[in-house]
């Protein structure tokens, strides 16, 4: 594996991503890093924050509002997506691996992982109706 170049940007947005639990999409870390660095690009939000998904030091969500979401925290857990306002929350919930097994007797292949969202409405949505 190449040696990666150290980048001051790169280290300034996974920081701000490990300082936020918000699960931010690429456009909300944009804004929040521009405050340090006034001449850093989308692209370069962009690029990195694949570039730290490819080496397994965030999480990239895609819940489905068309938007991908980052999470600092890669541990296994699962993540609840309020459909009235996009909030996406991280769920205390232990992981259930038995999952993995009662697909595993469903397929061929080999399960080795699984994500799950939950979806509904939060509780400061419910307060708003």
């Amino acid at each position: 594996m190449k040696t990666l170049k150290y980048s001051r940007q790169r280290e300034s947005i996974k920081a701000s991503l490990m300082a936020r639990h918000d699960h931010p999409t690429a456009d909300a870390l944009y804004t929040s890093i521009r405050e340090e660095y006034p001449n850093i690009s989308l692209g370069t939000v962009y690029r990195n924050l694949n570039l730290l998904v490819e080496l397994g030091e965030i999480q990239k969500l895609t819940c489905g509002d068309g938007a991908d979401h980052f999470d600092a925290d890669t541990s296994p857990h699962y993540h609840f997506i309020c459909k009235e306002c996009g909030q996406v929350n991280d769920l205390l919930l232990d992981p259930m691996d038995h999952i993995n097994q009662l697909a595993q007797e469903s397929t061929n292949g080999l399960i080795d992982g699984h994500t799950i969202y939950f979806y509904g409405t939060c509780k400061n949505c419910l307060g708003n109706n």
